[in-house]
């Protein structure tokens, strides 16, 4: 029996960004690996959400997001708990969630895993009602975001040009945080320039950092630096790449099923999944086990 599935395409995602050209492309695609799809594009946040809420509404087999990593957290969002399965389409720069899948990145071999692979149950984690499928963190990190943002907007630079400078300023700049961290209920004090919470453990050190294993153990991995200057940020950033980070004393690396976050600022910017909003500490983490049913191939194993 044909797969029923709906495919919501980011029309900013990517380096050129998505048409209908590309559109008919994807349901063409579909049509020979066995599926019945109807594609749609997005342009911005309000329609996509029209578009997420009217392809729920349709209950098809699988929900599909077809861009960054943004919109594969907006679309996987929205379904948890729904019963109805997620793809993801690696249309975006990055595609982080889609290479943790297992999901190829060629558009073709990418389609056949949708139209032919395994349904499977992986967690989601939460930050205060915000559920990210990837990671989410503070201080450095949704700084530079927030900034390159408003270069993009202001200034008209492109996104990794602003990236450079953003990053660049944050450094100059190397704000500390002052957090009270609740991990699993022990209680810990930090003064650090970021808290980093990851959907399940990630790889912290060789050259497949920042890669997953898995997404179906139940838990949140923490990474904090300890008040290290900007040097020492630079010694254990070369710790990972050698393999000798989890040595370091002034860097913590944990796996929790709850964590809560404490701070004396009233508002703080959380990132999560690549996009920044303000939140009111305490920020409480949470994982929500076998949450969100994916597609993957039927011959999965970890990256």
């Amino acid at each position: 029996m044909r797969r029923s599935v709906v495919v919501i395409a980011n029309a900013a995602s990517g380096p050129g960004g998505n048409d209908a050209n590309l559109a008919q492309k994807i349901a063409t695609l579909f049509d020979v690996a066995g599926a019945d799809a109807s594609v749609v594009l997005a342009h911005g946040g309000a329609e996509l959400s029209a578009r997420i809420a009217e392809a729920i509404a349709r209950r098809p087999d699988v929900i599909v997001a077809g861009g960054g990593d943004g919109t594969v957290s907006t679309v996987a969002a929205t379904l948890v708990d729904t019963g109805i399965a997620f793809g993801v389409l690696p249309l975006g720069t990055l595609n982080h969630f889609a290479k943790d899948l297992g999901i190829p990145l060629e558009l073709y071999d990418a389609v056949a895993v949708l139209a032919n692979g395994e349904a499977a149950h992986v967690d989601v984690g939460e930050v205060n009602g915000r559920i990210f499928v990837n990671n989410s963190g503070l201080g450095l990190y949704p700084d530079i975001v927030h900034d390159r943002e408003r270069q993009q907007k202001r200034l008209g630079r492109g996104k990794w040009p602003a990236f450079a400078w953003a990053m660049l300023a944050a450094l100059r700049r190397y704000p500390f945080l002052a957090v009270t961290l609740v991990i699993d209920g022990k209680e810990v004090v930090r003064r650090t320039p970021f808290v980093f919470i990851g959907n399940n453990e990630y790889r912290m050190e060789g050259f497949a950092i920042g890669e997953r294993s898995g997404i179906e153990d139940g838990l949140l991995s923490l990474y904090v630096a300890q008040r290290p200057g900007r040097w020492r940020l630079l010694q254990l950033a070369l710790r990972a790449l050698t393999g000798k980070l989890r040595q370091a004393r002034d860097f913590d690396a944990v796996l929790a099923t709850e964590i809560v976050v404490r701070s004396k600022k009233k508002r703080v910017r959380v990132a999560a999944d690549g996009e920044v909003t303000v939140m009111t500490p305490p920020l409480h983490y949470r994982v929500r086990p076998a949450s969100l049913i994916v597609m993957r191939p039927r011959t999965h194993s970890p990256p």
